[in-house]
């Protein structure tokens, strides 16, 4: 005789055996987080107190920008004269311009003032550009080729420009400049250009950028012509007790 069947009691499953959690320790109150460090590296504490105040330094008591804008047409040599003022070098080379920035510091009468020589380009496809350089300009150098009258032309329809904008060149620092001086075949005699320069109430200096030929006396006779203010331009930082004495004898100023 078969026996009854047995009532089956489902049985939980075994739990997994856990490990008790380790005990975890609060941070000791007197050791510092270190916040910032890189591994390996040992953190300093910032010294507590207010920190000191930055070392003092005097700024000048004035300090202003003097902007000179040299203007010509291609190739009569702008950009070999502001090179050779402020580098004192010169290139062989004829690579067109479309506008580059010098800048020279000099002690303008106990104070900073920045000589700043804007290279124009010698091209007229840029009038927008040139009538900015107008109105920002101090003073303007108008340089030619005495190879070539006909950058001697020109410079007529930029000079007109510089009156419409500026006004009366009077007040104005303007200097008409025959370029190439050493070359023997000239188009353009002195005596011609010295008349424009008197019909243009500017006035005139040959120079010579290969030669160095009255290069640094170009803006010595450029800043002379700026009466409203007396300027000492130190070019090599150095300065002697002679022309110290010298630097404000009939507002001139003393390149050096």
């Amino acid at each position: 005789m078969p026996s009854p069947l047995r009532s089956h009691t489902p049985t939980s499953p075994p739990r997994a055996r856990t490990r008790p959690l380790p005990t975890e320790r609060p941070f000791a109150s007197d050791t510092p987080l270190r916040t910032g460090s890189v591994w390996g590296s040992s953190s300093r504490r910032e010294p507590s107190g207010p920190r000191p105040p930055p070392p003092a330094w005097k700024m000048p008591e004035q300090s202003n920008d003097y902007r000179v804008v040299v203007f010509g047409a291609g190739g009569v040599g702008k950009s070999s004269l502001v090179l050779r003022f402020v580098k004192g070098t010169f290139r062989d080379t004829y690579i067109p311009t479309i506008e580059d920035t010098y800048r020279q510091v000099i002690s303008c009468d106990k104070s900073v003032c920045t000589l700043q020589i804007t290279d124009t380009t010698g091209s007229h496809q840029f009038p927008a550009m040139q009538r900015l350089s107008i109105s920002k300009g101090h003073a303007f150098i108008l340089v030619f080729s005495v190879t070539s009258k006909q950058s001697l032309e020109e410079l007529g329809p930029i000079y007109q420009l510089i009156v419409q904008i500026k006004g009366s060149v009077e007040d104005i620092p303007v200097m008409l400049v025959g370029n190439k001086c050493d070359e023997t075949q000239r188009e353009v005699d002195t005596r011609e250009a010295q008349a424009v320069a008197r019909e243009w109430k500017c006035a005139f200096m040959e120079t010579s950028a290969k030669m160095n030929y009255n290069v640094k006396e170009l803006f010595q006779e450029l800043l002379t012509l700026e009466t409203r203010r007396n300027m000492s331009l130190n070019i090599d930082g150095k300065r002697s007790s002679k022309q110290k004495r010298t630097d404000r004898i009939k507002g001139k100023c003393v390149l050096m």
